[in-house]
């Protein structure tokens, strides 16, 4: 009896060491990446990306985990339709030669159970640099509408529009990019 329950504990020890990172799908509705910059000291500007897809992969045990988004540069969304125009041209996104813009994670950073940084690889107009995404917050649960295992996050870097040659008109607008991802994915 005693080696049939050092069995059983050793089994379920081992089962744990060896959980599986799950993946989650980015849900399209809740996932979107803002970006804010100053337009000639006057104001702020708040835009943002609709469209974004990808995923999180995930093992709470190991703490480990991966991020892959792509980001619709042409779902640009400034609240004006001729600025959007404006914005995708050659000297900003140059959306019809680089049509999506995407972050690759390379580490994920934990603070106890929550990740606390995300290190990874933005590409934009084809431009690859590394950035950091600090999370400010982190949640892991069952989601009440999906009936699923869910992930949501907001993750915030700042960034320089010339080191993605898009920073026309800089120093006027600012070159210096806050950039937000307000991230949810669903298990699959």
């Amino acid at each position: 009896m005693k080696k049939l329950s050092l069995l059983v504990i050793a089994s379920a020890f081992s089962a744990s060491a060896f959980a599986a990172p799950e993946t989650y799908v980015v849900d399209p509705d809740h996932t979107f990446p803002r970006f804010e910059y100053s337009h000639f000291g006057y104001s702020t500007q708040l835009s943002r990306f609709d469209r974004t897809s990808g995923k999180v992969v995930y093992d709470k045990a190991a703490r480990t985990g991966s991020v892959d988004v792509v980001i619709d540069m042409k779902s640009v969304n400034t609240g004006s339709t001729l600025f959007n125009e404006h914005i995708q041209g050659a000297d900003f996104l140059d959306t019809a030669t680089y049509p999506t813009a995407t972050f690759k994670s390379t580490r994920v950073h934990f603070e106890g159970d929550k990740v606390a940084r995300i290190d990874g690889a933005l590409t934009i107009k084809g431009i690859t640099r590394p950035v950091t995404l600090d999370v400010t917050s982190f949640r892991n649960a069952m989601h009440p509408m999906a009936n699923k295992d869910a992930i949501g996050a907001n993750a915030t870097a700042r960034i320089k529009r010339s080191d993605f040659n898009a920073a026309k008109y800089a120093p006027h607008v600012g070159d210096d990019l806050t950039l937000t991802i307000a991230l949810e994915a669903i298990r699959q």
